[in-house]
């Protein structure tokens, strides 16, 4: 009797990571606005994955674009746009995995390094350090899903 095969568990290494695309405005400094203002952030989070050309590698994209705004008033403080990319080597995950793979364990993966870019350039514009709130990307995942399935009509028996 031969004994059932083990499945083989699923291995991701980071390759690389880095910096796509930056900007940071800061609105407050060119208008010369003061400095005592209370902010109010609104971040918002877009994902992306690829396959590359070299066997068994990907790449997954966290794209923020964070605005800051006077909580009295509608005075724009700064503007943050990030694309920070994760270059991974992925084995062992069924075809059918791939995407949900990439866009929830890639991103928890490379999150902590992002958010230490977004607070350092933050800090470094003259503002307190922004320390984003962990992301659950798990939920963005559902929800995208969820979205796009509303989107796509039902199919009309023929």
């Amino acid at each position: 009797m031969a004994e059932a095969e083990q499945p083989v568990p699923p291995q991701l290494r980071v390759l690389g990571q880095f910096i796509r695309d930056m900007s940071f405005e800061n609105i407050m400094a060119q208008k010369g606005a003061p400095s005592d203002v209370q902010p109010d952030v609104q971040v918002q989070v877009n994902l992306d994955a690829k396959k590359r050309s070299v066997e068994n590698q990907y790449e997954t994209a966290i794209k923020l674009n964070i605005t800051s705004k006077a909580k009295d008033g509608d005075m724009t403080l700064f503007l943050f746009e990030i694309d920070y990319v994760g270059i991974f080597d992925i084995q062992h995950v069924p075809d059918d995995q791939i995407h949900p793979f990439l866009m929830i364990e890639c991103p928890r993966m490379i999150f902590p390094f992002l958010r230490r870019v977004v607070s350092d350039v933050t800090r470094d514009g003259g503002f307190p350090p922004l320390n984003l709130e962990n992301v659950d990307f798990l939920a963005l995942y559902r929800n995208e899903v969820a979205r796009r399935q509303a989107e796509t009509p039902p199919k009309a028996d023929a």
